[in-house]
């Protein structure tokens, strides 16, 4: 529920009857930034420039186990909180490692945050996996779940993912709030597919990069493009300009937001501020701060002086049109090309999670190798999730187990879809090969009403490869299960 504010301060949302926030957070990721150059920020000071912003009724603020001493200064912050008229909200992130995500993995991660907030409970903690064929995402989710029941966290929120694995972390069960994204003038992608998805669920919206890390705002109308970045955040959003068509294709957009700050007397920041507070489920933005630099707070208050009408939003529609879309679906940037990063292709990295399960030779066959899972029915019925024999790989009938017997998302044909497609895909990868590799697929569904969930969900995947394909309605899956696909892939040779 979205809340005005007076004269005094921004509104606010409440994302639950006992978390309500800033709806401009203030994000703290520049701080690695900073520190990278200049070593940690004294606490104490860092502290002092986040009472600022509180004060102001700022007083939401997002962090990361990875964005330098943040959670330290933010914890120094909570410190003050007796002698303040209100309590800081802290939201932070937890980004591991893809591996096993055992109890003790997760609660160790979770206590990590909250001995350097310095808080026996954490107001938001969000998830971000970097590798979804991966499945392990979904049994840290479950043990996050677990350590909210227990009272270590008061909401989950998730960070970086599509609409696909939101949807099917929900139809799991998982009690989510926010998915965090890239939302912008720039990038627009949460507007689709993940803002339908939010739009009929509790979930809402966080967005980042409103201001493309500057770049939204009058220091770059009309100024020449530039050809040296230093700074971490620039780096990141110049490579979405450079995706939408370059520096003259932003610069269209940006005359555009000028010309509507002008009608309100505001900044080119407030109105990309703006724009994206009234997309649907939106619960609030992030606008990053450079600690003992700059600080905005006036400023950002002038975005809730005004709302954006009928002509201000037609008007930015025809200054997107005349740029291309970032593709893909939110998230995207950090799991495939084009890696619209900081520090750019993320290949290599990625190249190196490991996949849970490993490869084995065939004894019986010199050329070939294949995958054990470890699930009950391969040990009952001899068989192996995938094998590889020369350049071609068959992948068993898959369904959405996770572990060695739970079924996953067991009333939503759609999620498991999802999940099978990334147990086969990490299958592939783990015997050399790829999606797009794919040369047929089979479906069975047990029910005639799930054929176009499941073949949006088979689409997601597939919309450009294009294997054959069959989709056989049975009568019953053992199981219990909605959905089984099976698959294979032709390598060429260059593949090992």
């Amino acid at each position: 529920m979205k809340t005005h504010s007076n004269e005094l301060g921004p509104e606010t949302f409440s994302l639950t009857p006992r978390l309500k926030i800033s709806r401009i957070l203030t994000g703290l990721w520049q701080v690695a930034d900073i520190e990278r150059r200049s070593g940690p920020i004294d606490k104490e000071k860092g502290a002092d420039k986040l009472q600022h912003y509180a004060n102001a009724g700022f007083n939401t603020f997002d962090m990361a186990d990875h964005y330098g001493t943040s959670e330290i200064i933010a914890g120094a912050l909570l410190k003050r909180k007796e002698k303040l008229n209100y309590k800081p909200i802290m939201f932070t992130k937890w980004c591991p490692k893809p591996g096993p995500m055992t109890t003790k993995v997760v609660r160790t991660g979770i206590e990590e945050r909250l001995a350097r907030l310095g808080t026996s409970c954490i107001d938001l903690l969000q998830f971000h996996w970097w590798n979804f064929q991966h499945p392990a995402w979904l049994d840290a989710l479950h043990e996050i779940a677990n350590l909210r029941e227990k009272g270590l966290i008061k909401e989950i929120g998730v960070t970086n993912f599509d609409a696909a694995h939101l949807h099917l972390a929900m139809a799991d069960g998982i009690p989510l709030k926010t998915n965090q994204v890239s939302f912008s003038l720039v990038d627009r992608r949460a507007a689709g597919l993940l803002a339908d998805l939010c739009k009929n669920s509790s979930v809402k919206i966080l967005a980042y990069g409103t201001l493309c890390g500057g770049f939204l705002t009058e220091k770059w109308l009309d100024a020449k493009e530039p050809i040296e970045i230093k700074d971490w955040s620039k780096m990141k959003y110049k490579r979405f300009i450079d995706k939408i068509g370059g520096w003259e294709k932003f610069q269209i957009i940006l005359k555009t937001a000028k010309q509507i700050a002008n009608k309100y007397n505001v900044s080119i920041s407030n109105v990309a501020t703006r724009w994206v507070l009234e997309q649907t489920s939106v619960a609030g933005v992030i606008i990053g701060a450079r600690l003992g630099e700059n600080i905005h707070t006036d400023n950002n208050l002038k975005v809730f002086s005004f709302e954006l009408d009928y002509i201000d939003h037609e008007r930015l529609k025809t200054a997107f049109s005349t740029s291309h879309e970032i593709p893909g679906d939110c998230g995207d940037e950090y799991r495939k090309p084009p890696f619209l990063t900081a520090s750019g292709d993320l290949s290599h990295h990625l190249s190196q999670i490991s996949n849970s399960n490993d490869r084995k030779p065939i004894p019986h066959r010199s050329e070939g190798s294949r995958i054990e899972t470890g699930s009950e029915w391969e040990s009952i019925a001899g068989y192996c999730r995938a094998q590889r024999v020369g350049n071609q790989i068959f992948v068993s009938g898959t369904t959405a187990t996770a572990g060695l017997s739970k079924i996953v998302a067991k009333d939503d044909a759609g999620a498991q879809t999802t999940f099978i497609l990334d147990k086969i895909l990490e299958a592939l990868s783990a015997l050399g090969g790829s999606a797009e590799d794919i040369v047929r697929t089979r479906i069975y569904i047990v029910s005639e009403d799930d054929v176009h969930t499941v073949s949006r969900a088979h689409g997601r995947v597939f919309e450009a490869i294009k294997p054959v394909n069959t989709l056989i309605v049975v009568k019953k899956l053992i199981g219990d299960y909605r959905v089984e696909i099976e698959a294979e892939a032709l390598l060429n040779s260059s593949k090992k």
